[in-house]
């Protein structure tokens, strides 16, 4: 169970699924499309509809070679959206930033999670923030950043340095006040790693089980699915739910993906192999 303000997530015996908004103009394969506020207010509502047990909304794209945005800017895209979809939908809301001031701003207006890139590092206020406001917060692995991550990412075992990276960052949370019970772990799946990289984390997902938290994975068009397939963006949608129901199956708690009506079936049956349950969906 991970507890929020607005409703708790159950995680067990069943796979919560995070619904992605991106109010940027430039995201790899959404950019652009929910820019206008009362677009991405309108389909954040879909995505509730369509079974999102959180909707992880974001105002600065994390694409490999992205540049960065200003907080103000990221605040100009993300505040409306946070602000009308409070409104209009009663699950959880996760702003999607590394700044503490972004942070801040969405929680005031309703967000109910911190969803950090950075683990924490990026911005030595994030920590205390996370703390003060007694939030859940998403710790994910990234090597370098955003503009660098896929520079020739090297590692001599993938699994293990992401674990032992995450496991760092727990510490690093838990000395910092961050109650145990409020954090999830991501091992960044596409954040400066190659195919087989991402290969590896996936088919070993169970070793960051040693952690004892929530594992969040984000496999949704990324560029190794489209490596696998030969495909751009537009046209993962098989190759993510194949990667989703791999990562539920390998121990994952929390999928994010763009396409949540597929993504809800597809993980149905993932949960009801895994856990022996159904939970139909219609």
């Amino acid at each position: 169970m991970l507890s929020t303000r607005h409703g708790s997530l159950k995680l067990a015996g069943r796979t919560a699924l995070v619904g992605i908004l991106n109010v940027t103009p430039d995201s790899f394969s959404d950019g652009g499309r929910y820019l206008n506020a009362d677009e991405a207010i309108a389909h954040g509502v879909r995505l509730a509809e369509e079974g999102a047990d959180l909707i992880d909304i974001g105002g600065e794209s994390t694409r490999p070679g992205a540049r960065p945005v200003s907080a103000e800017e990221e605040l100009e895209r993300v505040l409306p959206v946070i602000r009308g979809l409070r409104r209009a939908v009663a699950i959880p809301l996760s702003i999607d930033t590394y700044k503490s001031r972004v942070a801040r701003a969405a929680l005031d207006e309703g967000a109910d999670v911190v969803n950090d890139i950075s683990a924490l590092r990026f911005d030595p206020a994030m920590a205390s923030l996370v703390v003060t406001e007694n939030v859940p917060v998403v710790l994910m692995h990234m090597q370098g950043t955003p503009r660098t991550m896929q520079k020739r990412p090297f590692y001599r075992d993938v699994v293990a340095e992401v674990t032992d990276f995450l496991s760092e960052r727990f510490r690093f949370a838990l000395a910092e006040g961050v109650k145990p019970e409020q954090i999830v772990v991501d091992p960044g799946i596409g954040f400066g790693k190659d195919l087989e990289h991402n290969l590896a984390l996936l088919r070993d997902l169970s070793a960051l089980g040693s952690l004892g938290r929530p594992i969040l994975v984000g496999p949704s068009r990324k560029t190794f699915v489209g490596k696998i397939l030969g495909i751009g963006p537009e046209g993962r949608l098989e190759g993510s739910l194949a990667a989703a129901v791999a990562a539920v199956l390998a121990g994952a708690n929390m999928i994010r993906m763009h396409d949540v009506r597929e993504a809800r079936r597809a993980i149905a049956i993932a949960d009801a192999l895994r856990y022996g349950t159904a939970h139909i969906e219609t």
